[in-house]
């Protein structure tokens, strides 16, 4: 991937990061590299967050109320945070998955021409 391609991947991923994140915690609460490699594995590689980008947003999640965080005590005994969307997180999630239904089919609609 030249770096055009992954500057353009960078741009698009900022505005929607959260977004994801939600989304992706709404099947189960997972703890931060869970999301890393669940996020990696749905979008086939396509999405590789890094730590710089995944816990600032999960902060950022947390003080608005859209997730929570809880330490709980892992399979080897080390404590791990999991991460859960609340009932607001579900609302707002609703909300920016209509408008990003809106927008990519207006996007489709000028980068996909159907024929006349």
């Amino acid at each position: 991937m030249g770096t055009g391609a992954l500057m353009n991947q960078k741009e698009l991923l900022k505005g929607n990061t959260e977004t994801l994140l939600l989304s992706l915690l709404t099947q189960e609460a997972m703890y931060g590299y869970q999301i890393v490699k669940e996020m990696e594995r749905r979008s086939s590689g396509y999405f590789q967050f890094k730590e710089g980008t995944l816990y600032p947003a999960l902060h950022r999640l947390e003080e608005a109320h859209l997730v929570e965080g809880r330490w709980a005590e892992a399979n080897m005994g080390t404590p791990r945070r999991y991460y859960h969307i609340t009932a607001k997180g579900e609302r707002v999630l609703s909300e920016r998955s209509s408008e990003w239904r809106k927008f990519a089919t207006a996007v489709n609609a000028i980068m996909i021409p159907q024929p006349n």
